[in-house]
């Protein structure tokens, strides 16, 4: 069907900056969203940020720090990630809303990068 892979996970120091990408593959006929989530350990997956036909979305805690950007031609989004924290630790997972032919829209998900914050 479709497939979600995301990458550019890994420790990184406070402060720091991170960037990830996730790759959609597979029967595309158009995105309609994609967001990433982020599950820091022992909570809830929680939206981060997102585009889609409402808009760019960014959650007040990486306002400012993060951006997220779409490139509909390589079915990519990634996520660049400045300005780090203890706080975002966990692992970020690749959201999509997909239509996969003329009339069906159907939501996917990445299986997740972690990503460590230290110091």
């Amino acid at each position: 069907q479709v497939q979600l892979v995301e990458s550019g996970g890994g420790l990184v120091q406070a402060g720091g900056s991170l960037r990830l990408s996730c790759a959609a593959s597979g029967s595309i006929f158009q995105i309609n969203y994609m967001g990433w989530y982020h599950q820091a350990p022992g909570k809830r997956r929680e939206l981060v940020a997102s585009e889609g036909s409402g808009g760019t979305y960014y959650a007040d805690a990486v306002k400012g720090r993060f951006t997220i950007s779409r490139d509909n031609a390589k079915a990519t989004v990634d996520l660049q990630m400045n300005s780090m924290e203890f706080g975002d630790t966990g692992v970020y997972y690749c959201n999509a809303n997909v239509r996969t032919d003329y009339y069906t829209d159907e939501e996917f998900w990445g299986r997740g990068t972690l990503v460590t914050v230290s110091s």
